[in-house]
């Protein structure tokens, strides 16, 4: 028994190890070389032009099928549901007294039972169109890219339509995935291996270089990783050492995408587990900056950290992301004053990503980091534009939070993204008691009057 089995045992043990080498073949040659020299052979660009002619003949396909079927399809809104005109608080509820009553407006102002039906209606505009809560949630999509999860017209269409889509599973299940978690530890393990061998050198440029081209080289895996197209543009603008890149957050892989374009000085909380791993080999090769989880609260040892850093001019640029957390391909919310009070000139980017092949955003509430890396790696690809913008500093007379409201403004003007005002801590945190104040402060004027108002009376 044991001599009629070992035959095909043998040719089993032959056959898998043909397999793996040439899969291992295929990735050094085609990605890992690639990666090291930073060329392209142009396959995932043909890749991306190829998914959006498929996509275009499903969305078309589940169009007509509707319309054989007389169904109704969801198209997800682009611009506010509720039409507001632009008008004051006092404007609005003398709209509301007019309608409703025969008092004469001109008489002394006084509360009216009326003006609950402003606050109430306000609130309910709010609730419905909360312009603040859907940028932490997935963007939606107009077409289908043959992923359920983005799709709310999902159901049986044809038969051809249904078998497109189960080869498509097919491929980013059976093929695209395991690629992709190869390349990925690969990628990790080379950069921890690396760094950790670069930081027994003496420190020198050839300590600075190595670690430039390792960091790059890694990174560069990591971003095959996700099958990421990226283009850049205006690259004369790039961060220079000594300065600040500041840039919008939608994803954790931001840093990825940013940093397989050059090098720059991370900054962060300390973890532990495998990224604690990954951060203290990174800092043996590269001047980092990792706080731990008392000194991040401390905004004197942060900003003095910073400022020591960006003093040096042979250090690289430091990145950051100001508002603090992920917002979902949208919009721009608040950035944080911190990083723009130190006086180094920041280098602001603009980051959007094409939600056609894959979600990017990262709803840190709702997925876990293994669960969003995982939908990450089973997409069709992550396709997204990045823009290196003129470098600015802060101008005679403006404060910090001007400076970085004006830095926000430029990067949403070039992203195409929405300026909003809000604090991006809303995710978790309750609306700050100064806002509702501000309401309670314009009504309270309206009736009352300001102190000039009653000094003339």
């Amino acid at each position: 028994m044991e001599l009629f089995f070992n035959p095909f045992d043998n040719l089993l043990c032959i056959l898998l190890g043909i397999s793996f080498t040439v899969w291992f073949t295929l990735l050094l040659v085609f990605i890992i070389v690639p990666a090291i020299f930073g060329v392209s052979f142009g396959i995932r660009r043909l890749y991306m032009k190829t998914l959006l002619k498929v996509f275009e003949w499903a969305t078309l396909r589940i169009e007509r099928g509707a319309k054989e079927k007389n169904h109704h399809l969801y198209k997800p809104y682009s611009n506010a549901i509720i039409a507001k005109e632009p008008t004051s608080l006092e404007e609005e509820i003398k709209e509301i007294r007019r309608s409703g009553s025969n008092k004469d407006l001109d008489s002394a102002p006084e509360f009216e039972m009326s003006d609950i039906f402003y606050f109430a209606r306000r609130g309910v505009e709010s609730i419905m169109d909360d312009e603040v809560t859907k940028r932490f949630s997935a963007e939606e999509l107009e077409s289908w890219n043959l992923l359920t999860r983005s799709n709310y017209n999902f159901h049986y269409i044809s038969l051809r339509l249904t078998v497109l889509w189960g080869l498509g599973l097919l491929i980013r299940y059976g093929f695209l995935l395991p690629l992709r978690v190869t390349l990925a530890f690969t990628g990790v393990g080379l950069l921890v291996f690396l760094t950790s061998v670069i930081g027994l050198l003496p420190n020198g440029r050839m300590k600075n270089f190595l670690s430039e081209k390792v960091h790059l080289m890694c990174y560069r895996i990591c971003v095959r990783a996700l099958t990421a197209i990226i283009t850049y543009h205006d690259s004369e603008n790039k961060p220079k050492n000594g300065g600040l890149c500041v840039a919008n957050h939608t994803s954790p892989i931001d840093v990825i995408i940013l940093a397989s374009d050059g090098c720059y000085a991370m900054v962060g909380q300390i973890h532990g587990g495998l990224m604690g791993v990954i951060q203290k080999s990174m800092v043996k090769a590269c001047p980092h900056i990792w706080f731990e989880r008392s000194e991040v609260k401390d905004r004197h040892l942060v900003a003095k950290r910073l400022s020591d850093h960006v003093e040096d001019k042979s250090k690289l640029p430091i990145l950051i992301f100001p508002e603090g957390t992920c917002i979902n391909n949208t919009s721009v919310m608040m950035f944080k004053k911190g990083s723009f009070e130190i006086g180094a000139t920041v280098y602001p980017v603009a980051i959007k990503y094409d939600p056609r092949f894959g979600d990017a955003f990262w709803n840190s509430s709702k997925f876990g980091m293994v669960n969003y890396l995982l939908r990450m790696m089973s997409s069709w690809a992550i396709v997204c534009s990045v823009w290196y913008l003129p470098p600015m500093s802060r101008e005679e007379g403006e404060d910090a939070v001007q400076f970085a409201n004006r830095v926000k403004a430029a990067i949403a003007r070039q992203g195409g993204l929405v300026d909003l005002l809000w604090d991006g801590g809303l995710k978790r945190a309750k609306v700050k008691d100064t806002f509702k104040e501000e309401q309670q402060k314009l009504y309270s004027k309206m009736l009352v009057g300001t102190q000039e108002d009653r000094s003339r009376s």
